[in-house]
């Protein structure tokens, strides 16, 4: 069964006749997505500073935004060295930005005590895969240099992300353990996808009629994927990557009304199978993307508390 809560957000949805996202371009889709926040997602909660910050990448300056808890001071002058989480939104590496993402940062540092990291890495498709790829390792590869003047324990550093945020984190994580010079002590993997091959039985049970649908996925896969070839590149699917042993923690997130459940639950199934640490948790009677809609569906505010429960336990000490 849906949700109330989901059902009467999809009900108002087709009432007033919202653009699906792939009948926009993706200037308009960007737009649309940042502008109807405000009806879905709560009030940003105050925390102990927020600074806007840059850093080099691959590619040219990535834009930060690093949230810190209330307590912990404005400035890491206090001395309080925290775990950090660097988190990568969603949006189908097309849409998303700083702002869509905000208020789940800032719940998300609250509530588990460390410190945020969000990343704007580059979007498709004027910036194909695996520039988004890029830009994240980039970026968690800054925090970890920059750990003392952040105030971060750089052997308390967790990834995170919604929904293509969520293979982006999985991803990261496969990278930092290959290279060797980037210990990831969490995942945090919330609706993440991890095939894009886009075949399991949840793409064809949950395609339409739940906000997140068949031609959508379709219309966010052709923008990042330049060349069919790279759907079979582990760092487009983490789910392909033949060794997926010795990779942190995770906890895996899914809704049972997403296309992507089934692939989070076969990535969560296939970490635990190579000897990792992995909790799945899936809210049975949400849609995609529920997590960061508060406001409307209250199921969100108990996911937002399991996320920074689990990573509080993992990381604060």
């Amino acid at each position: 069964m849906l949700h109330p809560d989901a059902r009467a957000l999809l009900d108002l949805i087709e009432e007033r006749k919202l653009p699906a996202m792939h009948t926009l371009t993706p200037a308009d889709a960007r737009a649309f997505y940042r502008d109807r926040r405000f009806f879905t997602q709560p009030a940003p909660p105050d925390v102990g500073a927020v600074l806007d910050t840059r850093c080099e990448g691959p590619h040219g300056a990535i834009a930060l935004r690093i949230y810190r808890p209330l307590g912990a001071g404005a400035t890491p002058a206090n001395k309080a060295t925290l775990p950090a989480l660097v988190y990568y939104h969603g949006g189908g590496w097309t849409i998303g930005d700083l702002d869509t993402h905000d208020v789940l940062c800032r719940e998300l540092c609250n509530g588990s005590g460390a410190v945020v990291v969000a990343v704007d890495y580059r979007m498709a498709p004027e910036h194909r895969f695996p520039a988004a790829v890029d830009d994240c390792v980039a970026a968690t590869a800054w925090v970890h240099a920059q750990a003392n003047e952040l105030g971060v324990d750089r052997a308390r550093l967790a990834v995170g992300g919604d929904s293509a945020g969520g293979n982006l984190a999985a991803v990261v994580a496969i990278v930092a353990r290959d290279g060797g010079a980037l210990p990831i002590a969490y995942q945090l993997l919330i609706y993440p996808a991890t095939d894009m091959r886009r075949g399991h039985p949840s793409h064809t049970a949950n395609g339409s009629g739940y906000l997140l649908t068949t031609e959508t996925i379709t219309y966010y896969h052709d923008h990042y994927i330049a060349d069919a070839a790279h759907d079979l590149d582990w760092r487009a699917s983490p789910l392909l990557h033949p060794d997926l042993s010795r990779l942190p923690p995770a906890l895996v997130l899914t809704a049972g009304f997403d296309p992507l459940r089934d692939e989070g639950l076969e990535y969560a199934n296939r970490l635990v199978a190579a000897g990792n640490r992995a909790t799945y948790v899936c809210f049975d009677r949400q849609i995609h993307g529920f997590i960061t809609m508060g406001k409307v569906i209250d199921e969100a505010n108990a996911a937002v508390t399991l996320c920074a429960g689990e990573l509080a336990r993992a990381l604060v000490r």
